[in-house]
């Protein structure tokens, strides 16, 4: 496996990606040139209006749930690595950051976290900033 960074941290899950999505776009295609070749049959609306919503609603869905545990758990590990690379809780410093930023930081090696924590907070560092500040990145090969 290559070695996860900036560049490459964005996963893309396969049976959503490239073969639901690309199906669903065809019928959405399909459906809409039948709309205009046929704008006296309004079946072909309806049925449009279904696959629109049917992507939206398999998009929305599909991540909504994972999203919510993820960040979860996201958090609490967090939480974790900071307290045995500092002693210190995390929490109080929580209220400081904005869940990206927790979420950006999590890329950073061990050495690098309190720091860059410290760092994120005065400086109010966007996460994108935070991941590009990263010169030792962890990879999280595990996300959703």
């Amino acid at each position: 496996m290559q070695q996860q960074n900036y560049n490459n941290h964005v996963r893309y899950y396969a049976p959503h990606h490239f073969i639901f999505y690309p199906i669903l776009l065809v019928g959405i295609i399909l459906s809409l040139r039948q709309v205009f070749v046929h704008p006296d049959n309004t079946e072909w609306v309806a049925i449009t209006g279904l696959f629109i919503l049917t992507g939206w609603l398999s998009f929305m869905l599909r991540q909504h749930y994972a999203l919510i545990n993820q960040n979860r758990i996201v958090r609490l590990e967090m939480r974790f690595r900071y307290f045995v690379l500092t002693g210190q809780r995390l929490e109080p410093l929580e209220n400081q950051l904005t869940f990206g930023q927790i979420a950006a930081l999590r890329f950073a090696s061990d050495s690098e976290l309190p720091e860059l924590v410290q760092r994120a907070i005065s400086e109010n560092l966007s996460p994108k900033t935070i991941k590009q500040s990263i010169e030792h990145w962890l990879p999280d090969t595990m996300r959703v």
